[in-house]
């Protein structure tokens, strides 16, 4: 997509310059995320990012946007809190009505026996009553990694993981018996 390659040529372009000051931080609190994108591929309308939280305008807004244009300006209660370009937190205003969850799935094409066989705990869980509730996860190891001045996690991160998700010091991940494959419901279809 455009605006990746856009923010890549202009953290490029503002390290080649000397324009990016290593000395400081600076923080954004990011609000106002959309809540639908345009999927190209599949030619409809998508989350763009957490379906679970609620629409800003609740079930007025997701009923009262006609049209692509107008149902791709709805925003979503979800921010981010980033410092120097590296996402710290995040979190969201979670929606914790059902009917505005299945009219906001009904949107981006999904029939409420779909929802009801994805989500079907969550879904009886907020029938229950659920109070309106979010918040935010901050990520120490990334604040960490800041104040360290370092650019990779591992390099801050006590057991860190390599590029193949191993843990070399622990030997991890083992490979599963038969028995834990069997308990989970898990049948290998491997390659011959």
């Amino acid at each position: 997509k455009f605006y990746k390659f856009a923010g890549e040529a202009r953290t490029k372009v503002g390290a080649e310059l000397n324009l990016i000051a290593k000395d400081r931080f600076e923080f954004c609190w990011i609000t106002d995320f959309p809540f639908y994108e345009w999927n190209e591929e599949d030619k409809k309308i998508d989350f763009s990012h957490n379906p679970f939280s609620m629409p800003q305008g609740g079930m007025e807004a997701l009923t009262g946007a006609k049209g692509r244009e107008n149902l791709l300006a709805l925003k979503a209660f979800q921010y981010d809190i980033v410092c120097n370009g590296v996402e710290l937190s995040s979190g969201a205003i979670r929606n914790h009505k059902p009917e505005i969850m299945y009219k906001a799935f009904e949107i981006a094409g999904y029939d409420p026996e779909v929802v009801d066989a994805k989500f079907g705990g969550m879904i009886r869980a907020l029938k229950c009553g659920a109070p309106p509730h979010g918040g935010i996860a901050p990520g120490v190891d990334r604040i960490v990694m800041l104040l360290c001045g370092e650019e990779n996690l591992r390099e801050v991160t006590m057991f860190p993981l390599n590029q193949q998700a191993q843990d070399l010091l622990m030997g991890a991940p083992s490979e599963a018996t038969a028995k834990q494959l069997q308990e989970l419901h898990i049948r290998l279809n491997l390659p011959k």
